[in-house]
Protein backbone atom coordinates (compact mmCIF):
# COMPACT_ATOMS: atom_id res chain seq x y z
CA UNK A 1 0.00 0.00 0.00
CA UNK A 2 2.61 2.52 0.76
CA UNK A 3 4.53 1.50 -2.03
CA UNK A 4 2.25 1.95 -4.31
CA UNK A 5 1.28 5.20 -3.02
CA UNK A 6 5.14 6.35 -2.73
CA UNK A 7 5.00 5.16 -6.88
CA UNK A 8 1.82 7.28 -7.42
CA UNK A 9 3.74 10.39 -5.42
CA UNK A 10 6.89 9.83 -7.46
CA UNK A 11 4.66 9.36 -11.28
CA UNK A 12 2.71 12.66 -10.18
CA UNK A 13 6.28 14.68 -9.13
CA UNK A 14 7.33 13.48 -12.28
CA UNK A 15 4.91 14.36 -14.71
CA UNK A 16 5.45 18.08 -12.48
CA UNK A 17 9.12 18.25 -13.39
CA UNK A 18 8.69 17.14 -17.27
CA UNK A 19 5.90 19.72 -17.57
CA UNK A 20 8.35 22.42 -15.78
CA UNK A 21 11.00 21.62 -17.95
CA UNK A 22 9.03 21.76 -21.22
CA UNK A 23 7.79 25.21 -20.09
CA UNK A 24 11.07 26.34 -19.51
CA UNK A 25 12.89 25.43 -23.06
CA UNK A 26 9.32 26.79 -24.87
CA UNK A 27 9.88 30.27 -22.63
CA UNK A 28 13.67 30.64 -23.32
CA UNK A 29 13.70 29.95 -27.11
CA UNK A 30 11.16 32.23 -27.79
CA UNK A 31 14.14 34.97 -28.12
CA UNK A 32 17.28 33.39 -27.60
CA UNK A 33 19.32 36.46 -29.19
CA UNK A 34 17.63 38.74 -26.48
CA UNK A 35 18.82 36.22 -23.36
CA UNK A 36 22.12 36.31 -25.55
CA UNK A 37 22.87 40.28 -25.60
CA UNK A 38 21.34 40.43 -22.22
CA UNK A 39 23.84 38.16 -20.08
CA UNK A 40 26.88 40.14 -23.04
CA UNK A 41 25.67 43.33 -22.21
CA UNK A 42 25.92 42.54 -17.74
CA UNK A 43 29.08 40.56 -18.62
CA UNK A 44 30.82 43.27 -20.43
CA UNK A 45 29.69 45.68 -17.50
CA UNK A 46 31.24 43.49 -14.73
CA UNK A 47 34.40 43.04 -16.62
CA UNK A 48 35.06 47.08 -17.30
CA UNK A 49 34.33 47.44 -13.68
CA UNK A 50 37.11 45.64 -12.95
CA UNK A 51 39.62 46.37 -15.11
CA UNK A 52 40.97 49.72 -13.32
CA UNK A 53 41.31 47.59 -9.95
CA UNK A 54 42.99 44.35 -10.96
CA UNK A 55 46.62 44.39 -13.23
CA UNK A 56 45.79 43.17 -16.93
CA UNK A 57 46.94 39.66 -16.43
CA UNK A 58 42.84 38.74 -15.20
CA UNK A 59 41.38 40.08 -17.87
CA UNK A 60 41.83 37.56 -20.92
CA UNK A 61 40.44 35.44 -18.05
CA UNK A 62 38.08 37.55 -17.40
CA UNK A 63 36.66 37.47 -21.05
CA UNK A 64 37.20 33.54 -21.58
CA UNK A 65 34.82 33.12 -18.76
CA UNK A 66 32.35 35.62 -19.89
CA UNK A 67 32.36 34.08 -23.69
CA UNK A 68 32.35 30.59 -21.69
CA UNK A 69 29.09 31.77 -19.44
CA UNK A 70 26.96 33.21 -22.26
CA UNK A 71 27.28 30.32 -23.89
CA UNK A 72 26.01 27.98 -21.11
CA UNK A 73 23.21 30.34 -20.87
CA UNK A 74 20.94 28.71 -23.42
CA UNK A 75 21.83 24.77 -22.23
CA UNK A 76 19.65 26.03 -18.50
CA UNK A 77 16.57 25.12 -20.60
CA UNK A 78 17.72 21.78 -20.85
CA UNK A 79 19.83 21.15 -17.90
CA UNK A 80 19.03 23.73 -15.94
CA UNK A 81 20.98 22.51 -12.49
CA UNK A 82 24.06 20.99 -13.78
CA UNK A 83 24.57 24.22 -15.38
CA UNK A 84 23.55 26.57 -12.84
CA UNK A 85 26.17 24.58 -10.58
CA UNK A 86 28.57 24.83 -13.34
CA UNK A 87 28.28 28.26 -13.81
CA UNK A 88 28.90 29.14 -9.67
CA UNK A 89 31.77 27.18 -9.99
CA UNK A 90 33.05 29.90 -13.33
CA UNK A 91 32.09 32.61 -10.72
CA UNK A 92 34.85 31.23 -8.13
CA UNK A 93 37.37 32.74 -11.64
CA UNK A 94 35.71 35.71 -12.55
CA UNK A 95 33.02 38.07 -12.16
CA UNK A 96 32.32 37.95 -15.66
CA UNK A 97 30.14 34.63 -14.64
CA UNK A 98 28.09 36.20 -11.55
CA UNK A 99 25.38 37.75 -14.34
CA UNK A 100 24.37 33.87 -16.05
CA UNK A 101 25.37 32.71 -12.25
CA UNK A 102 22.57 34.97 -10.91
CA UNK A 103 20.39 34.09 -13.56
CA UNK A 104 20.69 30.36 -13.05
CA UNK A 105 19.58 30.94 -9.99
CA UNK A 106 16.54 32.81 -10.53
CA UNK A 107 15.49 30.03 -12.89
CA UNK A 108 16.13 26.93 -10.40
CA UNK A 109 14.27 28.62 -7.73
CA UNK A 110 11.54 29.49 -10.67
CA UNK A 111 11.44 25.81 -12.09
CA UNK A 112 12.27 23.66 -9.14
CA UNK A 113 11.30 23.10 -5.30
CA UNK A 114 12.53 25.40 -2.95
CA UNK A 115 14.92 22.82 -1.36
CA UNK A 116 16.79 22.35 -4.74
CA UNK A 117 16.74 26.04 -5.13
CA UNK A 118 18.50 26.77 -1.49
CA UNK A 119 21.08 24.06 -2.19
CA UNK A 120 22.02 26.16 -5.85
CA UNK A 121 21.84 29.40 -3.84
CA UNK A 122 24.18 28.03 -1.22
CA UNK A 123 26.94 27.08 -3.73
CA UNK A 124 26.41 30.33 -5.47
CA UNK A 125 26.67 31.97 -2.33
CA UNK A 126 30.37 29.99 -1.51
CA UNK A 127 31.69 31.06 -5.07
CA UNK A 128 30.96 34.40 -4.67
CA UNK A 129 32.69 34.45 -1.50
CA UNK A 130 35.58 32.48 -2.22
CA UNK A 131 35.92 35.26 -5.73
CA UNK A 132 35.90 37.77 -3.25
CA UNK A 133 38.81 36.39 -1.24
CA UNK A 134 41.05 35.92 -3.83
CA UNK A 135 39.83 38.74 -5.96
CA UNK A 136 39.94 42.27 -5.67
CA UNK A 137 36.81 44.37 -3.99
CA UNK A 138 37.98 47.61 -4.57
CA UNK A 139 36.85 49.71 -1.00
CA UNK A 140 33.89 47.41 -0.32
CA UNK A 141 34.91 45.72 3.26
CA UNK A 142 35.03 41.74 2.82
CA UNK A 143 32.01 41.94 5.29
CA UNK A 144 30.03 43.70 3.72
CA UNK A 145 30.61 41.95 0.48
CA UNK A 146 29.64 38.60 2.45
CA UNK A 147 26.20 40.26 3.82
CA UNK A 148 25.70 41.53 0.12
CA UNK A 149 25.69 38.28 -1.15
CA UNK A 150 23.72 36.40 1.37
CA UNK A 151 21.19 39.11 0.43
CA UNK A 152 21.19 38.88 -3.20
CA UNK A 153 21.04 35.22 -3.43
CA UNK A 154 18.06 35.51 -1.06
CA UNK A 155 16.11 37.47 -2.84
CA UNK A 156 16.88 36.09 -6.14
CA UNK A 157 15.37 32.67 -4.29
CA UNK A 158 12.21 34.33 -3.24
CA UNK A 159 11.63 35.78 -6.10
CA UNK A 160 11.71 32.67 -8.22
CA UNK A 161 9.63 31.34 -5.43
CA UNK A 162 6.81 33.72 -5.91
CA UNK A 163 6.72 33.30 -9.36
CA UNK A 164 6.38 29.34 -9.10
CA UNK A 165 3.64 30.29 -6.60
CA UNK A 166 1.96 32.61 -8.53
CA UNK A 167 2.14 29.88 -11.69
CA UNK A 168 0.76 27.04 -9.60
CA UNK A 169 -1.74 29.21 -8.81
CA UNK A 170 -2.97 30.28 -12.01
CA UNK A 171 -2.90 26.28 -12.85
CA UNK A 172 -4.58 25.64 -9.92
CA UNK A 173 -7.23 27.63 -10.30
CA UNK A 174 -7.46 26.85 -14.41
CA UNK A 175 -7.87 23.19 -13.50
CA UNK A 176 -10.37 24.00 -10.61
CA UNK A 177 -12.17 26.17 -13.92
CA UNK A 178 -12.10 23.37 -16.10
CA UNK A 179 -13.06 20.44 -13.46
CA UNK A 180 -15.83 22.75 -12.52
CA UNK A 181 -17.04 22.86 -16.31
CA UNK A 182 -16.59 19.08 -16.87
CA UNK A 183 -18.96 18.80 -13.56
CA UNK A 184 -21.75 21.08 -14.95
CA UNK A 185 -21.36 19.55 -17.74
CA UNK A 186 -22.18 15.89 -16.54
CA UNK A 187 -24.52 17.32 -14.51
CA UNK A 188 -26.59 18.44 -17.58
CA UNK A 189 -26.21 15.61 -19.72
CA UNK A 190 -27.41 13.23 -15.89
CA UNK A 191 -30.29 16.14 -16.04
CA UNK A 192 -31.43 15.24 -19.65
CA UNK A 193 -31.11 11.32 -19.04
CA UNK A 194 -33.24 11.67 -15.87
CA UNK A 195 -35.54 13.88 -17.94
CA UNK A 196 -35.81 11.60 -20.41
CA UNK A 197 -36.36 8.42 -18.03
CA UNK A 198 -39.16 10.16 -16.66
CA UNK A 199 -40.71 10.82 -19.57
CA UNK A 200 -40.47 7.22 -20.90
CA UNK A 201 -41.84 6.10 -17.57
CA UNK A 202 -44.82 8.45 -17.25
CA UNK A 203 -45.89 7.77 -21.24
CA UNK A 204 -45.55 4.02 -20.04
CA UNK A 205 -47.66 4.39 -17.36
CA UNK A 206 -49.95 7.04 -18.42
CA UNK A 207 -50.84 5.02 -21.64
CA UNK A 208 -50.07 1.50 -21.64
CA UNK A 209 -53.00 1.16 -19.27
CA UNK A 210 -55.45 3.17 -21.75
CA UNK A 211 -54.58 1.74 -24.78
CA UNK A 212 -54.50 -1.78 -23.16
CA UNK A 213 -57.89 -1.51 -22.58
CA UNK A 214 -58.86 -0.42 -25.84
CA UNK A 215 -57.09 -3.21 -27.33
CA UNK A 216 -58.81 -5.66 -25.10
CA UNK A 217 -62.55 -3.99 -26.44
CA UNK A 218 -61.44 -4.18 -30.21
CA UNK A 219 -60.40 -7.70 -29.69
CA UNK A 220 -63.83 -8.14 -28.49
CA UNK A 221 -65.01 -6.71 -31.80
CA UNK A 222 -62.93 -8.59 -34.25
CA UNK A 223 -63.63 -12.19 -32.08
CA UNK A 224 -67.30 -11.52 -31.87
CA UNK A 225 -68.06 -9.53 -35.00
CA UNK A 226 -72.03 -11.31 -34.89
CA UNK A 227 -72.55 -9.70 -31.45
CA UNK A 228 -75.71 -7.56 -31.22
CA UNK A 229 -76.09 -4.14 -32.36
CA UNK A 230 -76.38 -2.73 -28.29
CA UNK A 231 -72.75 -4.73 -27.74
CA UNK A 232 -71.05 -3.57 -30.86
CA UNK A 233 -72.38 0.16 -29.82
CA UNK A 234 -71.11 0.01 -26.41
CA UNK A 235 -68.01 -1.15 -27.20
CA UNK A 236 -67.03 0.97 -29.83
CA UNK A 237 -68.32 4.09 -27.12
CA UNK A 238 -65.78 2.78 -24.87
CA UNK A 239 -63.01 2.59 -27.79
CA UNK A 240 -63.98 6.38 -28.82
CA UNK A 241 -63.76 7.43 -25.32
CA UNK A 242 -61.27 5.75 -24.56
CA UNK A 243 -58.99 7.01 -27.27
CA UNK A 244 -60.13 10.38 -26.46
CA UNK A 245 -59.04 10.12 -22.91
CA UNK A 246 -55.87 8.64 -24.01
CA UNK A 247 -55.00 11.59 -26.22
CA UNK A 248 -56.11 14.23 -22.80
CA UNK A 249 -53.29 12.08 -20.82
CA UNK A 250 -50.83 12.03 -23.61
CA UNK A 251 -50.88 16.12 -23.67
CA UNK A 252 -50.77 16.29 -19.63
CA UNK A 253 -47.33 14.44 -19.10
CA UNK A 254 -45.10 16.85 -19.86
CA UNK A 255 -47.65 18.51 -17.08
CA UNK A 256 -46.93 15.45 -14.63
CA UNK A 257 -43.63 15.37 -15.01
CA UNK A 258 -43.60 19.34 -13.92
CA UNK A 259 -45.98 18.26 -11.25
CA UNK A 260 -43.68 15.49 -10.02
CA UNK A 261 -40.52 17.98 -9.30
CA UNK A 262 -42.10 20.55 -8.13
CA UNK A 263 -44.55 18.83 -5.79
CA UNK A 264 -47.44 20.28 -6.96
CA UNK A 265 -50.16 17.17 -7.86
CA UNK A 266 -52.14 19.74 -9.45
CA UNK A 267 -49.29 21.35 -11.73
CA UNK A 268 -50.24 18.95 -14.66
CA UNK A 269 -54.02 20.36 -14.99
CA UNK A 270 -55.53 17.79 -13.01
CA UNK A 271 -54.78 16.19 -9.32
CA UNK A 272 -52.23 13.27 -9.91
CA UNK A 273 -54.22 10.01 -9.47
CA UNK A 274 -53.54 8.46 -6.13
CA UNK A 275 -54.96 5.94 -3.33
CA UNK A 276 -58.72 7.63 -3.86
CA UNK A 277 -59.00 7.01 -7.77
CA UNK A 278 -57.82 2.94 -7.04
CA UNK A 279 -61.51 1.87 -7.01
CA UNK A 280 -61.82 3.52 -10.73
CA UNK A 281 -58.67 1.83 -11.93
CA UNK A 282 -60.10 -1.50 -10.50
CA UNK A 283 -63.82 -1.38 -11.83
CA UNK A 284 -61.70 -0.01 -15.56
CA UNK A 285 -59.73 -3.07 -15.74
CA UNK A 286 -63.44 -5.29 -14.59
CA UNK A 287 -65.52 -3.77 -16.90
CA UNK A 288 -62.56 -4.70 -19.68
CA UNK A 289 -63.23 -8.65 -18.41
CA UNK A 290 -60.37 -8.91 -16.06
CA UNK A 291 -61.97 -10.17 -12.48
CA UNK A 292 -60.20 -8.39 -9.83
CA UNK A 293 -60.22 -9.17 -6.23
CA UNK A 294 -59.43 -6.81 -3.57
CA UNK A 295 -58.27 -6.95 0.44
CA UNK A 296 -57.12 -3.85 1.83
CA UNK A 297 -57.81 -5.48 4.97
CA UNK A 298 -59.07 -2.41 6.24
CA UNK A 299 -56.99 0.23 5.16
CA UNK A 300 -57.59 3.80 5.57
CA UNK A 301 -56.91 5.19 2.06
CA UNK A 302 -57.23 8.57 3.22
CA UNK A 303 -54.36 8.04 5.51
CA UNK A 304 -52.26 7.35 2.89
CA UNK A 305 -49.75 10.11 2.26
CA UNK A 306 -49.88 11.50 -1.33
CA UNK A 307 -47.19 10.81 -2.89
CA UNK A 308 -47.13 7.17 -1.64
CA UNK A 309 -50.32 6.74 -2.69
CA UNK A 310 -49.34 8.04 -6.31
CA UNK A 311 -46.80 5.16 -6.36
CA UNK A 312 -49.71 2.64 -4.63
CA UNK A 313 -51.42 3.80 -7.86
CA UNK A 314 -48.96 3.12 -10.39
CA UNK A 315 -48.03 -0.04 -8.84
CA UNK A 316 -51.14 -1.35 -9.09
CA UNK A 317 -51.98 0.18 -12.90
CA UNK A 318 -49.04 -1.87 -13.86
CA UNK A 319 -50.21 -4.96 -12.21
CA UNK A 320 -53.39 -5.05 -13.96
CA UNK A 321 -52.28 -3.82 -17.13
CA UNK A 322 -49.73 -6.90 -17.17
CA UNK A 323 -52.35 -9.08 -16.05
CA UNK A 324 -54.24 -7.86 -18.83
CA UNK A 325 -51.73 -8.30 -21.42
CA UNK A 326 -50.39 -11.73 -20.25
CA UNK A 327 -52.80 -13.04 -18.75
CA UNK A 328 -55.95 -12.09 -20.18
CA UNK A 329 -59.22 -13.20 -18.38
CA UNK A 330 -57.55 -14.75 -15.15
CA UNK A 331 -58.57 -13.58 -12.30
CA UNK A 332 -56.06 -10.84 -10.11
CA UNK A 333 -55.93 -10.55 -6.66
CA UNK A 334 -54.95 -7.14 -5.08
CA UNK A 335 -53.35 -7.31 -1.78
CA UNK A 336 -53.19 -3.78 0.51
CA UNK A 337 -51.48 -3.70 4.03
CA UNK A 338 -49.18 -1.55 6.71
CA UNK A 339 -49.70 1.48 8.67
CA UNK A 340 -47.97 4.47 9.34
CA UNK A 341 -44.60 3.90 10.71
CA UNK A 342 -44.41 -0.01 9.36
CA UNK A 343 -44.76 0.74 5.58
CA UNK A 344 -47.09 0.22 3.31
CA UNK A 345 -47.35 -3.20 1.49
CA UNK A 346 -49.02 -3.78 -2.37
CA UNK A 347 -48.92 -7.65 -3.96
CA UNK A 348 -50.81 -8.29 -7.70
CA UNK A 349 -51.14 -11.99 -8.27
CA UNK A 350 -52.62 -13.73 -10.73
CA UNK A 351 -52.93 -17.41 -12.22
CA UNK A 352 -50.53 -17.73 -15.93
CA UNK A 353 -52.07 -19.45 -18.47
CA UNK A 354 -50.70 -22.32 -20.21
CA UNK A 355 -49.79 -22.02 -23.88
CA UNK A 356 -53.25 -23.07 -25.94
CA UNK A 357 -55.88 -22.88 -22.98
CA UNK A 358 -58.69 -21.08 -23.43
CA UNK A 359 -57.70 -18.09 -21.27
CA UNK A 360 -54.24 -17.59 -23.31
CA UNK A 361 -56.73 -17.48 -26.92
CA UNK A 362 -58.95 -15.00 -25.14
CA UNK A 363 -59.97 -12.47 -27.33
CA UNK A 364 -57.61 -9.86 -27.23
CA UNK A 365 -55.00 -12.11 -25.66
CA UNK A 366 -51.85 -11.38 -28.51
CA UNK A 367 -53.29 -8.11 -29.28
CA UNK A 368 -51.08 -5.58 -26.77
CA UNK A 369 -47.14 -7.32 -27.03
CA UNK A 370 -45.27 -6.14 -23.65
CA UNK A 371 -41.38 -4.63 -23.91
CA UNK A 372 -40.42 -5.65 -20.82
CA UNK A 373 -39.75 -1.75 -19.57
CA UNK A 374 -42.76 -1.37 -17.36
CA UNK A 375 -41.42 -3.32 -14.49
CA UNK A 376 -37.83 -1.16 -14.77
CA UNK A 377 -39.68 1.82 -14.97
CA UNK A 378 -41.70 1.07 -12.12
CA UNK A 379 -38.20 -0.19 -10.23
CA UNK A 380 -36.95 2.94 -11.01
CA UNK A 381 -40.56 4.69 -8.98
CA UNK A 382 -40.19 3.00 -5.95
CA UNK A 383 -36.05 3.58 -5.70
CA UNK A 384 -36.76 6.88 -5.91
CA UNK A 385 -39.63 6.92 -3.25
CA UNK A 386 -37.29 4.85 -1.14
CA UNK A 387 -39.15 1.35 -1.64
CA UNK A 388 -38.40 -1.82 -3.10
CA UNK A 389 -40.14 -3.92 -6.08
CA UNK A 390 -40.05 -7.94 -6.50
CA UNK A 391 -41.53 -9.35 -8.94
CA UNK A 392 -41.22 -13.56 -9.76
CA UNK A 393 -42.78 -16.32 -11.46
CA UNK A 394 -43.59 -19.52 -9.37
CA UNK A 395 -46.11 -22.32 -9.82
CA UNK A 396 -47.81 -20.97 -12.47
CA UNK A 397 -48.87 -17.46 -10.20
CA UNK A 398 -47.08 -14.37 -11.31
CA UNK A 399 -46.83 -12.49 -8.19
CA UNK A 400 -45.63 -8.52 -8.02
CA UNK A 401 -44.62 -7.13 -4.75
CA UNK A 402 -44.22 -3.41 -3.53
CA UNK A 403 -42.71 -1.80 -0.43
CA UNK A 404 -43.09 1.59 0.49
CA UNK A 405 -41.96 3.60 3.91
CA UNK A 406 -45.17 5.27 5.38
CA UNK A 407 -44.10 7.41 8.28
CA UNK A 408 -45.39 8.00 11.38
Amino acid sequence: MRAATLGGTTAAAGEDRAGNDADLRRRMRIQPAVWAAVMAVLCAATIAGHVGDESAAYLALDIAIGVVSIALVPLLARWLVPVALLLSFLAVLSPAATPPATLAVLLVARWRPLGTAAAVAGAGVAAHLIQGAWRSLGSLPYGWWAVLTVVAYAALVGWGTLLRAHTELVASLRERAEHAEAEQARRVAEARAGERARIAREMHDVLAHRLSLLATYAGALSYRPDAPPEQLSRAAEVIRSGTHQALDELREVIGVLRAEETGDPTAGGRPLPGMADLDRLIEESRGAGTPVEVHDGGLDFLAVPDPVGRTVYRVVQEGLTNARKHAPGSAVEVTLGGGPGSGLDVSIANRVPAAGSSVASAPGAASVPGTGTGLIGLAERLDLAGGTLEHRRDAGEFLLHASLPWPE
